[in-house]
């Protein structure tokens, strides 16, 4: 089992950046790929980025290539995602999600998730 613990949301004004962090815990996360995936309130959770356990090759959603940026640690067990030049329409609930294969951008690939941080981005 995997436990996955998101933390850094926060509120923060448009054009401005915030750095989540997804620590884990149970089963050390060097073999494990991760998504990221956001869910705004009336809408369906969405993917952000996903980062593979396995040379590490990154991808993110069209909506925040160029503003995102995920990275992880696996001597520290955690992986970040950097949010720059934040828009209103990021706001929503961020996750972070685990899977032994390489990343995907479905939410059903993924076995582990935690339980979501909110982001708030006023105008």
């Amino acid at each position: 089992q995997v436990q996955l613990v998101e933390s850094g949301g926060g509120l923060v004004q448009a054009g401005g950046s915030l750095r989540l962090s997804c620590a884990a815990s149970g089963r050390t996360l060097s073999r494990y790929s991760m998504g990221w995936f956001r869910q705004a309130p009336g809408k369906e959770r969405e993917f952000v980025a996903g980062v593979n356990w396995v040379g590490g090759a990154t991808d993110y959603a069209d909506s925040v290539k160029g503003r995102y940026t995920t990275s992880r640690d696996n001597a520290k067990n955690t992986v970040y995602l950097q949010m720059n030049s934040l828009k209103p329409e990021d706001t929503a609930i961020y996750y972070c999600a685990a899977r032994r294969e390489l990343f995907r951008n479905s939410d059903s690939a993924y076995d582990y998730w935690g339980q979501g941080t909110q982001v708030t981005v006023s105008s």
